[in-house]
């Protein structure tokens, strides 16, 4: 048996609007701990993992591991429904992943199980240099900035600045944010804005992004709740280029 039930919609709701901008379907695994997934979008550009704790919900039941295979547009059209004072009540009954909202009233669908024929992959074991908190507001306003001239982003940091910044046929933008922490190296990278902006769309998940940070490594971005019961995070492969 398995059942989750949330008094807050808007955790699931934020998470897989970002997740269903990256990948098609996913396999939430589920077990006595809590629920995860591990996904990889066709590119091979973003990697996503998404963990939330059995302790986050209200309750939580698990007789025995699951694996819920979805497509994560039906996903978070269903979810897109629910209101923000709803109890979200997610289980499993024969082949359908139940998801009812009981609010004023008590609403129910049935989202038809997929097969998925590969494994869940594994993330990269990759040793980043740096690491730093930034606030997630500043992350995202830092990316509409950016936006404005260019579809790519130049990430930079050291000992006491984290950079982002762009330069556009129209003009360039550059936006400064000192992070108080130690670091010992330098680090840049480049990457697509429309990729970074997919998972910032995960903005009700965390306040704090904390960013991890390579000469041409993939952007190691975390967003992790303030009671650790659950974190969204992101790899998201560089584009290798000098730029314009």
């Amino acid at each position: 048996m398995f059942k989750a039930e949330l008094s807050n919609p808007n955790i699931l709701k934020t998470s897989f609007d970002a997740i269903s901008s990256i990948v098609d379907e996913v396999q939430i695994q589920t077990d006595s701990e809590g629920i995860r997934l591990d996904a990889l979008d066709r590119s091979h550009i973003t990697f996503v993992h998404l963990e939330l704790k059995s302790s986050l919900f209200d309750e939580f039941i698990c007789d025995e591991p699951e694996k819920i295979n979805i497509d994560t547009d039906e996903f978070v059209k269903v979810l897109k429904r629910s209101k923000s004072d709803d109890r979200v009540i997610m289980s499993l009954d024969e082949g359908n992943f139940i998801i009812t909202f009981e609010g004023e009233a008590k609403r129910t669908f049935k989202i038809r199980l997929i097969d998925i024929d590969q494994e869940p992959p594994s993330p990269p074991k990759l040793d980043h240099p740096t690491q730093f908190e930034i606030p997630f507001a500043l992350l995202k306003d830092s990316i509409a900035d950016i936006d404005i001239f260019s579809d790519k982003i130049s990430l930079k940091v050291d000992n006491e600045y984290f950079r982002a910044g762009a330069e556009g046929e129209f003009g360039d933008a550059n936006i400064e944010y000192l992070h108080g922490e130690k670091i010992e190296t330098d680090a840049k990278s480049v990457f697509s804005l429309e990729k970074i902006r997919e998972m910032l769309k995960a903005d009700k998940f965390s306040d704090i992004a904390v960013i991890k940070l390579g000469d041409d490594m993939p952007l190691d971005l975390k967003l992790k709740m303030v009671s650790d019961d659950g974190e969204l995070s992101f790899l998201l492969a560089p584009r290798i280029e000098t730029e314009d």
